[in-house]
């Protein structure tokens, strides 16, 4: 079992609570075991939902400064993939991931908060990637993950500066998705993933893939992947029961298995 994460089922939906006091520090051993718990969510067919949750007081305060400060180059460079690794499994999980960030997002916690694909804020919450204020870079993907969100001159505002920013100010930047009440933050963001759990699974796991593909190459060739991805849809029991159900019933009544 994992030491520092905690995953409480939601019929289709899987919350991960992460559970290191005080503040979400994220060690390395707390990544791995983000890693594999991904791993597992990702293989798991009965959930269509992931919501990634740190507590009232706090998402994840960023990475392990302790377990980094005495690192020489040669150190840095062989645990730099693993950095990303978890975060990367997180970005990699087939179905809708939501974020739902309470007090502070910095560093890595903001990292992963990046790798899902929707961010529900505390209106008192804060995020950043302050790395810049240490003297090294956002390590496990900030750099790449906030210019695709909010563009390449923001990123650099929010990274070369490493200052932190206030929910109102993160929506408007567009770096989260929604800013509610801290008191309701957990239950906005099951609201949302029971919603999107209630979709057809194919659809949104092709959705996903079109679009983070897409960004990756040039325009031309997303629209093909595009056409790729909406064509094999076609046959499947999701499409099936949605087109049949439009047809006889009217948008939005569909009843995906």
């Amino acid at each position: 079992m994992p030491d520092f994460l905690r995953v409480e089922p939601h019929g289709r939906v899987a919350v991960v609570h992460l559970d290191r006091p005080k503040m979400n520090v994220l060690s390395r051993a707390m990544q791995d075991e983000i890693a594999a718990t991904a791993r597992e969510l990702s293989a798991d067919s009965h959930v269509r939902a992931v919501v990634f949750y740190g507590g009232e007081k706090t998402f994840a305060a960023g990475a392990d400064v302790k377990e980094m400060v005495n690192w020489d180059r040669q150190t840095a460079h062989a645990e730099a993939p693993g950095l990303q690794a978890a975060f990367n499994a997180v970005a990699a999980i087939p179905v809708p991931t939501i974020a739902a960030i309470t007090g502070y997002a910095l560093g890595g916690g903001f990292e992963l908060a990046m790798a899902c694909d929707l961010r529900i804020a505390a209106s008192d919450a804060t995020v950043g990637q302050p790395e810049i204020l240490l003297g090294i870079i956002p390590g496990a993907g900030g750099t790449q993950r906030l210019a695709r969100l909010i563009g390449e001159s923001r990123a650099k505002d929010i990274i070369l500066t490493g200052r932190f920013v206030a929910a109102d100010e993160a929506h408007s930047l567009g770096m989260v998705n929604e800013v509610v009440a801290p008191e309701s933050v957990l239950g906005r963001a099951l609201e949302l993933a029971e919603q999107l759990s209630r979709g057809p699974r194919d659809a949104m796991v092709a959705a996903k893939r079109a679009i983070e593909r897409g960004l990756e190459q040039p325009l031309e060739a997303g629209l093909i992947v595009e056409q790729s991805e909406f064509a094999d849809l076609f046959g499947t029991p999701d499409q099936i029961v949605g087109m049949r159900s439009f047809v006889e019933q009217g948008p939005g009544k569909a009843q995906f298995e």
